[in-house]
């Protein structure tokens, strides 16, 4: 494969704004989930709720003021962080804006905006304009928004496979470089917290009533948060590449994985075939590690079979909560950011490991000298992504 270079990424989520925030909470081990106060109604939960989203710093420019809502404006965000923009503006003059793609992953769009329209359609003064907006109430509501937000005029796509929907963004801008369609690519994820989900999976008993504790023995099930994550891959210009992916479907259950991990395992197992990699050549695994019972049971007996115990891994939703659609970028961006800065995140909240666990998933931060490292993300459906990161050697 091309192993395109991630020349630029910015990062929001209940961290706060940018790389720096987020590598100083996971640095300091510093708590960021919050008592869920999104819900007028009581859902007694957890959330990883962006602060300050709320304020006019970040309400669309009057040009994108058709795209306005919640989603978008955590995008805009997003775009307005770590200098994102402005590295975006650079490569689409180096290359034209026909030449820049965009690949956006999300699992719910600008349903928020949605749920609105539907709660005041007896409301009086009726539904405000804006919200009548068509651009909003599309699947490609993000996709759309971004492109114009950026000035891009590539090919723009966006995919929803639930979890693993902003993991798999990275696949297909390698592809689209591969084959000479662009000759650079953004890819993000963005998922704002709507009542849709966060009710949704209350109905699945799958919500934690206390912060979440990935893999812990006593492990009591996700909190939903938000982010938006962004990365721009052109050919070559960074020392922090994309080396390989796997994507594989368990067709096995709507929301529950294989019970053996067989997807999964074929997605790993793809990533490291097309870096021409082996198991004990990975030195860290960002798990994808949601904190229920099934999940982290299968993957943490996955890790356990496939990879050696010097092998790292961790789930960093104690952080952030996850994240849904964002999921796979944000936690990408953490894979980048262990590998630039040798930060090896733990896991926040738990205290004692279940049983299924083998020696390379820890509890505590560590620093080590990262090379190659892992991105694990795994959708409802059985959807599976996997990403392998490499650093070159300065």
């Amino acid at each position: 494969m091309l192993s395109p270079a991630v020349t630029a990424y910015s990062v929001v989520c209940a961290t706060g704004y940018g790389q720096a925030v987020l590598l100083d909470a996971l640095r300091e081990r510093r708590e960021s989930l919050s008592v869920n106060d999104f819900t007028a109604e009581p859902l007694p939960t957890w959330i990883g709720r962006v602060p300050g989203l709320e304020d006019p710093r970040w309400q669309l420019p009057l040009a994108l003021a058709p795209w306005d809502c919640r989603n978008n404006r955590l995008a805009w965000a997003g775009l307005n962080t770590d200098g994102f923009a402005a590295a975006v503006a650079a490569a689409r003059e180096r290359h034209g804006a026909q030449r820049v793609a965009l690949v956006m992953g999300t699992s719910t769009a600008a349903i928020d905006a949605t749920e609105s329209v539907y709660r005041l359609q007896d409301a009086p003064g009726g539904i405000p304009p804006l919200l009548l907006q068509p651009e909003l109430h599309t699947p490609h509501s993000l996709g759309a928004f971004v492109q114009r937000a950026l000035g891009l005029e590539g090919p723009a796509f966006t995919i929803a496979t639930a979890c693993s929907s902003s993991a798999k963004v990275f696949c297909q801008a390698e592809r689209l470089l591969r084959v000479g369609v662009c000759d650079a690519v953004v890819v993000g994820g963005v998922d704002t917290l709507c009542k849709s989900v966060l009710y949704g999976f209350a109905s699945l008993e799958l919500l934690s009533a206390e912060p979440c504790r990935p893999f812990a023995v006593d492990r009591r099930g996700l909190n939903i948060g938000e982010a938006a994550g962004f990365a721009l891959l052109e050919r070559a210009g960074a020392p922090l590449k994309l080396m390989g992916y796997g994507e594989s479907s368990d067709a096995h259950h709507m929301s529950a994985p294989h019970p053996e991990g067989l997807g999964a395992r074929l997605a790993m197992e793809q990533a490291l075939s097309r870096a021409g990699r082996a198991p004990e050549d990975i030195q860290y695994i960002n798990l994808h590690g949601t904190a229920t019972p099934k999940n982290d049971a299968v993957e943490a007996a996955l890790v356990a079979r496939m990879f050696p115990a010097a092998t790292r891994a961790s789930s960093t939703k104690g952080w952030t909560g996850h994240t849904l659609g964002a999921a796979g970028c944000l936690e990408a961006i953490v894979t980048l950011l262990a590998l630039r800065t040798g930060l090896v995140p733990g896991i926040l909240n738990t205290t004692r490991l279940d049983e299924e666990c083998g020696p390379q998933i820890r509890i505590e931060n560590s620093t080590a000298d990262i090379r190659l490292a892992m991105s694990n993300s795994f959708g409802f459906g059985g959807s599976n992504c996997v990403l392998l990161f490499g650093r070159e050697a300065a």
